[in-house]
């Protein structure tokens, strides 16, 4: 997957403010990681028989989460924010319409077939960590889930003597929500995101119902 260079860019910046802020003065009332980038795989689950990946699967997110603590100390909180994700899939489940309506197939002879995905994204997280005002570098385990709608999804089959591209599908679903679980130190921390419900609605591939799933695993970024 071909990520655009300006995510690198942003990410880039954002560890500079990051970078920055460890030289400010002390505050009681200071709040944590509210800016956020995430590098992800991901994985397809309760794929039907033939659909198989065979490809890298990457995603990228990027977004702001309001940091909210509850306690005294500062080490519980919640956080609420909204971002934007980019995710694809590599995998041979060939998408295609004909006459107003959508056939999933199994992909065969083909030189790439890719599934992707753009959303805006809620993500909600109760957080524990063990910060100080004076301590920039600290354990961190945010649990909670993500709401996604997604505002644009595209299938393109390429084979030596046919392209076939659909976009919006309507047997996918636009609404999106799961479990996530980010867990560290300091800047690298481990992700997870574990979808709830399928990707399609009604879909069916060889008379079985298509309850495919997303599972995304990789490194979150924390910046205040």
């Amino acid at each position: 997957m071909k990520i655009p260079h300006y995510w690198f860019i942003v990410f880039l910046l954002t560890v500079e403010i990051n970078y920055a802020q460890n030289n400010l003065l002390s505050d009681d009332k200071y709040l944590e990681d509210q800016i956020y980038v995430s590098l992800t795989y991901n994985l397809l689950l309760n794929k039907p028989p033939l659909i198989n990946q065979n490809g890298f699967s990457g995603g990228v997110s990027l977004g702001f989460i309001k940091d909210l603590p509850i306690n005294k100390s500062r080490t519980l909180g919640f956080g609420v924010g909204i971002g934007y994700s980019y995710n694809a899939l590599i995998q041979n489940l060939k998408i295609s319409q004909i006459n107003g309506t959508t056939i999933f197939d199994e992909a065969v002879n083909f030189t790439s077939n890719k599934l992707t995905i753009k959303s805006v994204d809620i993500p909600i997280e109760f957080r524990w960590r063990n910060s100080t005002p004076l301590k920039f570098k600290f354990w961190r385990i945010y649990a909670g889930m993500k709401l996604s709608y997604v505002t644009a999804v595209k299938s393109k089959f390429r084979s030596s003597t046919e392209l076939v591209s659909t976009k919006n599908s309507t047997e996918f679903n636009r609404f999106q929500y799961g479990l996530t679980l980010a867990a560290g130190y300091g800047t690298w921390n481990l992700f997870i995101y574990y979808a709830l419900n399928p990707l399609f609605d009604n879909a069916v591939f060889n008379t079985n119902k298509i309850e495919l799933k997303q599972l995304n695993v990789g490194l979150k970024f924390y910046i205040m």
